[in-house]
């Protein structure tokens, strides 16, 4: 019998709005997502006391666990807390590292997860993946999807700007990863998920035209939708690859060799914009510098403190940080010279 149709993996719930977290007990029970077990709540160091004191009343039987940070060892020490008890899923809520640290140690006890976002850096909220500190650098682990996700606006409007803006770059990045995922099946006859690229698509093309910002509620929710949308997107590929193609090389060389330099999606945004210059597409590399200065967000290397040279370094080293993936990159395999040489000519277009 032919295969009609696929399954499609999915939270059983997802909710944008304000005072999310002080309704999560209620939302639990609910969707039927803790009904009888006990539940952990892990929560980072900066704002846990004031979610504990809003999620406590709710959950009677809830126990609450404090993330350090975004580092494996963080997450294998709460993954074996989680073991410890009977625990019938675990709740992570806060920003990105807290987050990915709870993905990861939900899948190391084998429960699962349900992610409450309180800022919208990155679309890993919703991802097939975490992204851990570890001794010789930074990585990306595979973890199942959460099971349902929040993002609550108050905490969104309460968080610092610039890590807000910076998942406008998240999600633009996605166009110019579709467009090296496309390279690559021409070129290299690597299998595309039609799929995938429309959501991650899509989730891009809803947020790079629009007027408003972050100071608003409906810019804030389309802003969590295309960012849950993208990470959905990575689920069904099965692969980061919708979401991340030579712009995330680029930000990973940069986090090598400039560790601190800038956060994710602002590395992300700079490497979009550079990887449509490379590919002479103008009208697009201008309608998304356009989109991340409207945004506050930098567009060309000096504006997070990098010169020419230390860009060109990045760009160089890029392909390596994914061994076996082609991009644009690896496409046009520019030498030393070449890369300076198109790094300045992108500074002296981009840079006023």
């Amino acid at each position: 019998m032919p295969l009609l149709a696929r399954m499609l993996p999915a939270p059983l719930t997802m909710q944008v709005r304000r005072g999310a977290v002080a309704e999560l007990g209620a939302l639990l029970a609910d969707s039927r997502v803790a009904t009888s077990g006990r539940v952990a709540i892990a929560v980072g160091p900066g704002q846990g006391d004031h979610i504990e004191s809003l999620i406590s009343p709710q959950l009677d039987e809830a126990e609450v666990f404090r993330v350090s940070d975004g580092t494996v060892d963080a997450a294998v020490s709460l993954g074996a807390d989680l073991r410890k008890s009977a625990f019938e899923v675990v709740v992570g809520v806060g920003g990105g590292r807290t987050i990915d640290a709870t993905k990861y140690a939900a899948s190391l006890a084998g429960i699962p997860m349900v992610a409450v976002a309180t800022n919208l850096s990155h679309d890993g909220i919703c991802s097939p993946t975490a992204s851990l500190v570890y001794e010789g650098g930074k990585g990306s682990f595979g973890v199942p999807m959460p099971l349902a996700i929040l993002v609550d606006l108050d905490f969104v409007h309460a968080a610092p700007p610039t890590l807000v803006r910076a998942g406008v770059g998240d999600v633009v990045s996605n166009l110019s990863a579709i467009e090296d995922w496309q390279l690559s099946n021409v070129e290299r006859g690597e299998p595309i998920d039609g799929l995938a690229c429309s959501m991650a698509r899509t989730s891009a093309e809803a947020l790079v035209g629009r007027q408003d910002g972050i100071e608003s509620d409906a810019f804030l929710t389309v802003l969590a939708e295309s960012l849950i949308l993208s990470g959905m997107s990575m689920v069904i590929a099965g692969s980061s690859r919708p979401a991340s193609g030579g712009d995330h090389e680029i930000l990973h060389a940069v986090d090598q060799l400039f560790p601190g330099t800038s956060n994710h999606g602002e590395l992300a945004g700079i490497g979009t914009v550079f990887c449509f210059f490379l590919r002479e597409d103008e009208a697009r590399a201008r309608q998304v510098a356009d989109c991340l200065r409207r945004h506050e967000l930098p567009v060309v290397p000096a504006d997070i403190g990098l010169s020419v040279e230390q860009f060109a370094e990045a760009v160089a080293l890029a392909p390596s940080t994914r061994p076996g993936r082609y991009t644009i990159l690896e496409h046009l395999r520019m030498q030393d010279n070449e890369i300076r040489e198109r790094v300045a000519d992108y500074v002296r277009t981009f840079g006023s």
